[in-house]
C-alpha cells in the first residue's frame, strides 16, 4: 500500500475525541469534534490515532468500534489511564495513584513489584476489553519536589530507584497482552513547580544530575521494551536553552535517540498544553516538533491545519521525505504489535464488542481484591482512634474541600465521605474553589471533621486549593472545632497539615480519592 505525503503525515496525528458516544455528550467542545468533523479526519484525512476522555467503558467499547470502522487505516486508539481503565471510563477497574503502590515498597519493594506487575496487567487487559491499544502509561517522573502541581501522586515516588522497579515491573504486566506502553514525560517532569498545561517550566540541573536522577528510570523503560516514551513540555537549559523538549532535536535526537538508545515510538505530549500553544503558533509547533524528531504528534486543535504546515514543510525542504517515512515506518511496527492479524492491504474490520465478554472481563473480583488490599496497606492513620461521635444534642460537621464540584466524579450523596458522615448526624456543607467565605463556619461552634481532597490536576493549580485548606484549618484549630482530619490524595498536604494538629486529633490519609478509598479510611475513623 502506498501512501501520499498527505496520509504519511496524517498517520503521524493523534487526535482527542469524546469517549461518549453522541455528540450531544460532548463536554470539551474546543478540543473534541463532533461526529461528522470526526468521521472526516479519520476516513478522508487518513488520521492515524485518537486519544479518549470521559465516557463509560461500556459505552467505549461501542464508541472504538464506531471509530475504527470510520478510519481508512486501522487506528491507535490511546487513553491516559495511568491509574487503570477506571480513572478515565466509568466501571472498569481504578487503582490507587501509583505512589501508593510506591509508598508500599517502604515495607516490601518485593510486593510493590507485584502489585505493579498485576496492575499492568489487569490494565492493558481491560484496555483491550474496550477497545484502546495505546496505554499512555506508565508515568515514570521522579516527583522529587513537593509542590510539583502536574506529577504529584501521578509518580511511584520521589527516587529514580524505586520509580525504575516499579515502572518496569507495570510495563512488564502490561507485555501479556497486543497493547503499547509508554514512558513518559521525558527526560523528567518531576521536579517542577509549574503545571506544563499552563505555562512552560525550567528544568535548572545539569546533565550530571539529569543522569543521575531523571533518566534512571526512563533507561529502565528503555531496556524493559516500552513501545513509546512521551516528550515533556520542558525547557533544560543544560541540553538546549532555546526549545523545549518537545521541539528540540538536541533531546530528542541525542538525548533520547542516541545517549539512551531508544528505538520505538516518540510522542509529543498533548500540543494544546500552554507551554507550547501559548509560545508557537500550531503550523510552527508541528514543523518543530517533526524536525526534533517526534514520530507521534498528539492533540493538534487542528489536524487539517497541521497535516498542511508538516506537507508545506517538506514541499519547501524544511523537512525531508525520509525523516516523514522514518517515522511512519515506526508507526506501521507499533500497528503491527497491536494488529497482529491485519494486513496492510486488506479492509480492517473492527472485531465486535460481546456484552457478556464485557462483563466478564471488567472489574473482576480478583481486581477489586488488588484495589482494596492496596487501599488498604498505604493507608496512613494516627491521633485518638476510632472517632467517637458525641453522644449529645449537639449536631457535628462534615466539612469536605474540593477542587471543583462542578467537575468532581469522586463525590455524590452515594458516596461515602457524604453518605456515612450524613448517616450519623453530621451536617454537610462543601467547598471549592467557587465558595471561599469562612462567615459561616466563624459562626459555628459544631464539632467538624474535616475531609480534603487534593492532588494533581492537569490544567488546574492546586497550590490554590491547599491554601484554602489552609485557611479553614487555621480557623477549626482557633476555635478548638476540630475533631478529625481526612485527607484523600496529595501525601504533602498530609506533612504540612499534620504538625499542626494536636497529637490526639484522630486523621487518616489515603492516597486515592475514589469512593472504594472513602469507605476504607472512614470504617478506619470510626472503627467499623
Amino acid at each position: 500500500m502506498t501512501f501520499s505525503l498527505a496520509e504519511q503525515v496524517a498517520q503521524m496525528v493523534v487526535v482527542r475525541a469524546s469517549g461518549f458516544l453522541f455528540d450531544h455528550q460532548i463536554r470539551y467542545s474546543l478540543w473534541e469534534p463532533p461526529a461528522q468533523k470526526l468521521e472526516h479526519w479519520l476516513h478522508d484525512l487518513g488520521v492515524g490515532g485518537v486519544i479518549l476522555v470521559d465516557g463509560s467503558a461500556a459505552e467505549l467499547a461501542i464508541r472504538t468500534q464506531l471509530l475504527q470502522s470510520w478510519a481508512k487505516f486501522p487506528l491507535l486508539v490511546a487513553a491516559d489511564v495511568e491509574e487503570g481503565v477506571g480513572q478515565r471510563f466509568a466501571g472498569a477497574t481504578w487503582f490507587p495513584p501509583l505512589m501508593a503502590i510506591g509508598a508500599l515498597a517502604d515495607h516490601s519493594l518485593e510486593q510493590a513489584q507485584l502489585y505493579a506487575e498485576k496492575m499492568g496487567g489487569i490494565t492493558a487487559q481491560e484496555a483491550l476489553t474496550v477497545g484502546l491499544n495505546w496505554v499512555l502509561a506508565p508515568v515514570v517522573d521522579v516527583n522529587n519536589n513537593p509542590k510539583n502541581p502536574v506529577i504529584n501522586v501521578r509518580s511511584f515516588g520521589e527516587t529514580p530507584e524505586r520509580v525504575s522497579h516499579l515502572a518496569t515491573a507495570f510495563i512488564r504486566g502490561c507485555q501479556g497482552y497486543p497493547v503499547l506502553t509508554t514512558a513518559k514525560h521525558f527526560p523528567g517532569h518531576g521536579d517542577t513547580a509549574i503545571d506544563s498545561h499552563l505555562e512552560l517550566p525550567v528544568i535548572p540541573h545539569s546533565d550530571q544530575r539529569l543522569a543521575e536522577v531523571e533518566l534512571p528510570p526512563f533507561v529502565a523503560s528503555i531496556a524493559a521494551g516500552v513501545d513509546s516514551v512521551m516528550m515533556a513540555h520542558l525547557l533544560i537549559p543544560a541540553w538546549d536553552s532555546k526549545n523545549p523538549a518537545t521541539l528540540s532535536p538536541v533531546i530528542v535526537q541525542e538525548q533520547l535517540r542516541q545517549r539512551l538508545g531508544f528505538q520505538g515510538l516518540v510522542v509529543t505530549d498533548a500540543l494544546v498544553m500552554g507551554a507550547i500553544a501559548k509560545l508557537y503558533t500550531p503550523e510552527e509547533a508541528a514543523i518543530l516538533a517533526v524536525e526534533a524528531g517526534a514520530d507521534v504528534l498528539l492533540m493538534p486543535l487542528d489536524p487539517q491545519v497541521t497535516i498542511d504546515a508538516v506537507c508545506t514543510a517538506v514541499k519547501e525542504g524544511r523537512i525531508s521525505r525520509e525523516r516523514i517515512e522514518a517515522s511512519v515506518q515506526r508507526i506501521r511496527q507499533a500497528k503491527a504489535k497491536v494488529f497482529p492479524d491485519w494486513q496492510p492491504n486488506t479492509p480492517y474490520s473492527p472485531p465486535s464488542r460481546d456484552p457478556q465478554k464485557l462483563f466478564y472481563s471488567l472489574s473482576q473480583p480478583s481486581s477489586q481484591v488488588l484495589v482494596q488490599t492496596i487501599l488498604q496497606d498505604s493507608l496512613k492513620q494516627g491521633g485518638t482512634l476510632p472517632l467517637v461521635v458525641p453522644n449529645s444534642p449537639q449536631p457535628c460537621r462534615n466539612l469536605v474541600i474540593v477542587d471543583d464540584l462542578l467537575n468532581c466524579s469522586i463525590l455524590g450523596n452515594h458516596t461515602p465521605a457524604i453518605a456515612r458522615p450524613t448517616q450519623l448526624g453530621y451536617r454537610l456543607q462543601l467547598i471549592d474553589c467557587h465558595d471561599q467565605e469562612f462567615s459561616d463556619l466563624e459562626q459555628s461552634s459544631e464539632p467538624t471533621l474535616l475531609q480534603i481532597f487534593i492532588r494533581a490536576n492537569a490544567f488546574r493549580d492546586s497550590s490554590g486549593l491547599t491554601q484554602i485548606a489552609q485557611n479553614w484549618l487555621n480557623i477549626l484549630l482557633k476555635q478548638d472545632h476540630l475533631q478529625a482530619l481526612v485527607i484523600y490524595g496529595s501525601p504533602y498536604t498530609l506533612e504540612q497539615f499534620l504538625p499542626q494538629i494536636s497529637p490526639k486529633t484522630p486523621y487518616v490519609f489515603s492516597y486515592s480519592q475514589t469512593p472504594a478509598a472513602q469507605e476504607i479510611a472512614l470504617k478506619v475513623l470510626w472503627g467499623i
